[in-house]
């Protein structure tokens, strides 16, 4: 359809539904006059006259009637279908990718997300655990989730947790032919469980250390070395070793007793994990939906 004709007839079907050139000029936008022209226009066009006009009323002939029965619903129909777009960009729907270490994906992400995809079916969350400092615009991230001093400067930082500290532990029966370390310097003497990061080549996690604002960055040896913490925990509840991994992970067990813990004196508190993502540029609503289900609420 010409757009000068559909523009016309979007004219038409307000007076014919308005009954006066007035109200449909007011509704239109349009002064009085410029919508009598369009309909005399209209009216040349298709040969046809369409609106019988008194002094006080005007009346679509049986050519009008029918063109209003016809093309009525179909702008209406198109209508409809912009009004379902704009609904649809509104309502949380599609996919997000998101990347996290495997303690923030069951503390963090998945109570949050236990929270928003019951009632949000259309919501799809592809969740990566990594260790490394993923760079997520060039993976195709929607987000991470790191510790807060870990996030690059040029992205947006969220606080989605509180503040995080490490624990080294090690089973009863690790430390039943062992004296515990009282400075991280002993550690070299253990048989520590490693964790290798997939970024700066693979190599091993240095453990660090901070007491008195004395800093301390150690390399552990061990027969052990996995790349989840998972696997790490699980290696300090056999015995196998000593482990450095955050208090939430190992909490349970010192409360038991199934682990013990030391160096408790050089471990600080340090930033919790964060929501970190490139820009605030027009987010999806199911991604506004997901940060704000995540943001920390002391």
């Amino acid at each position: 359809m010409d757009r000068d004709n559909a523009s016309d007839l979007l004219v038409f079907l307000a007076v014919a539904r308005e009954r006066s050139f007035t109200r449909a000029a007011a509704k239109l936008g349009m002064s009085q006059s410029a919508v009598s022209h369009i309909i005399r226009a209209l009216e040349e066009r298709v040969g046809i006259r369409l609106l019988n006009r008194t002094t006080r009323s005007v009346m679509p002939t049986q050519a009008g009637e029918r063109l209003v029965r016809k093309i009525g619903p179909k702008f209406e129909e198109m209508d409809g279908e912009l009004a379902a777009l704009s609904e649809l960009r509104e309502k949380p729907a599609g996919a997000i990718r998101v990347t996290a270490t495997e303690y923030a994906v069951h503390t963090i992400l998945m109570p949050a997300l236990a929270r928003i995809l019951p009632n949000h079916p259309d919501i799809k969350v592809e969740i990566f655990i990594d260790y490394g400092l993923t760079n997520i615009v060039a993976a195709q991230y929607d987000a991470g989730i790191r510790p807060g001093e870990l996030v690059a400067k040029d992205m947006i930082a969220m606080r989605v947790g509180p503040d995080l500290r490490m624990a080294v532990v090690g089973s009863p029966s690790y430390f039943a032919d062992r004296k515990k370390p009282r400075t991280p310097q002993e550690l070299t003497g253990h048989n520590c469980i490693n964790l290798r990061l997939p970024t700066h080549g693979g190599s091993l996690y240095a453990w660090e250390f901070e007491k008195n604002g004395r800093e301390l960055n150690v390399r552990v040896e061990g027969q052990l070395v996995f790349n989840g913490a998972g696997a790490l925990l699980d290696g300090a509840l056999q015995g196998f070793g000593l482990v450095y991994l955050t208090e939430g992970h190992v909490e349970p067990y010192l409360s038991s007793g199934r682990l013990v813990r030391v160096l408790s004196d050089w471990c600080p508190p340090f930033s919790g994990y964060h929501l970190y993502y490139p820009s605030r540029r027009q987010p999806s609503p199911a991604f506004s939906l997901l940060v704000d289900a995540l943001r920390y609420r002391r």
